[in-house]
């Protein structure tokens, strides 16, 4: 059971540009896949000479927990970059995001934050997929460094969905 260390809220938020790598993972397997893609991310950032301007995010395209997820292991930059093909420039789209903080598991402390939104009959900007359940922006930002606090039951993560325009929630 996650520890919810920030109750729910609703903000706007401006664009953020990324530069990520993007896959198809399976949900058994995801956290090794992640791990490998941040390394990967973090040397061509070394590489190039760019710095990321906050902490590591993994963005959730779409998701099937009993399928491939559609992931993308980024970070925020300060401006647009080309990217290489591999390494591609992204971007956090504006708009108005529920989010909360939670420590420890990370299916539950999305669910906390699912079950919050629609409790308060707002919707997420979402949709069907022939992969999944696809979203125009759904994430977690790794607020704790791992090279401080190698045990991931100890971090901090902020999950964060885009609203629909105009929902219920924080007008």
């Amino acid at each position: 059971m996650p520890t919810t260390t920030t109750a729910p809220r609703v903000e706007a938020r401006p664009t953020q540009p990324t530069l990520g790598i993007r896959v198809r993972t399976p949900m058994k397997g995801m956290a090794q896949a992640v791990r490998a893609l941040e390394d990967e991310l973090f040397n061509w950032l070394d590489a190039h000479g760019i710095e990321a301007t906050g902490p590591r995010l993994l963005r959730y395209h779409v998701i099937d927990m009993r399928g491939a997820m559609d992931i993308e292991s980024c970070v925020p930059v300060a401006t647009h970059h080309p990217g290489d093909g591999r390494v591609t420039p992204g971007e956090l789209p504006a708009g108005r995001y529920a989010y909360l903080v939670y420590r420890g598991a990370g299916v539950a402390g999305n669910k906390v934050l699912v079950d919050w939104i629609k409790s308060n009959g707002s919707e997420w900007d979402a949709w069907d997929d022939p992969a999944g359940h696809a979203f125009a922006c759904r994430y977690e930002t790794y607020l704790t460094d791992p090279a401080v606090e190698p045990r991931k039951t100890r971090w901090d993560i902020e999950v964060a969905i885009r609203l629909i325009d105009g929902a219920a929630l924080g007008r």
